[in-house]
């Protein structure tokens, strides 16, 4: 699972951007109990969702011209000129950046030979978000793309990323981590939208899972809150029960109470 020992490749950073960012607050609040903290004056709007004044995601207001409403993951770089280079020589985009962001790190948003948006975080300042892996915060992501194989080379010649086979209940599961952290490192994986009707219909992007205490409670509260459930409340052996949902801007996102490794 994640962590904030961030190592080069692996997630670092999330941020939402929505249609309104004080019904996204009221929303995530309520479901992960996070407050938002602006950013300042002079970073057009963006925040910091918070649990207990540490940060984990950021957010910002955006109009239709910026696409629609969405998660983004954002994965360490070294540096992020070079590594935009790298997903442009991988038949990737870039979107946007690279730039500083006020001392505190360098950025880019990118798309992959599929079209996928995530970015790219060069630490400064800010190294990325301050917890990852527990209650309300972000623990996997998940890469629904019509081709593993190219997908699984262009993140390695953009992001020398890894990945592996794991045998999965009805076939094997494609896990990603940093190039050469090990199993231990793993942080996401990688599914083929051919497998998965209910993604296919959004097209293919990174879906960021949160950590919860209990799923069943977190579905609810979703539904109360203005959300959608897009898959119940389901338990995998081995991994947890996890569910998948949108916010009332219709971003897709899952939750997981993962399961401990005592009880795999």
């Amino acid at each position: 699972m994640l962590t904030t020992r961030f190592v080069t490749g692996a997630p670092n950073w999330i941020d939402v951007t929505t249609p309104d960012i004080d019904g996204a607050l009221s929303f995530y609040g309520g479901l992960f109990g996070w407050q938002f903290q602006s950013a300042g004056p002079d970073a057009g709007g963006y925040g910091f969702f918070q649990l207990d004044g540490r940060t984990v995601a950021g957010g910002s207001q955006a109009g239709p011209e910026q696409g629609p409403p969405s998660w983004t993951v954002y994965f360490r770089s070294e540096d992020a000129q070079d590594t935009a280079k790298a997903v442009e020589q991988a038949h990737g985009r870039v979107l946007f950046g690279p730039l500083d962001v006020m001392g505190q790190g360098h950025m880019a948003v990118l798309a992959d030979q599929a079209g996928v948006k995530f970015g790219i975080w060069q630490p400064g300042m800010t190294k990325g978000v301050d917890v990852a892996g527990e209650p309300g915060a972000l623990c996997w992501v998940e890469l629904y793309t019509p081709d593993i194989a190219a997908a699984a080379a262009f993140y390695h010649q953009a992001l020398g990323l890894e990945t592996s086979g794991v045998p999965f209940p009805g076939g094997t599961y494609t896990c990603v981590n940093p190039s050469g952290a090990g199993d231990d490192a793993m942080f996401g994986g990688m599914v083929p939208l051919a497998d998965a009707p209910a993604e296919a219909e959004g097209g293919p992007y990174w879906l960021p899972y949160f950590e919860v205490e209990n799923t069943d409670t977190v579905v609810e509260k979703a539904r109360r809150l203005g959300g959608t459930v897009r898959m119940p409340a389901t338990t995998l052996a081995g991994v947890g029960r996890i569910a998948k949902l949108t916010d009332p801007y219709g971003v897709r996102f899952a939750v997981i109470k993962s399961e401990s490794p005592e009880a795999a």
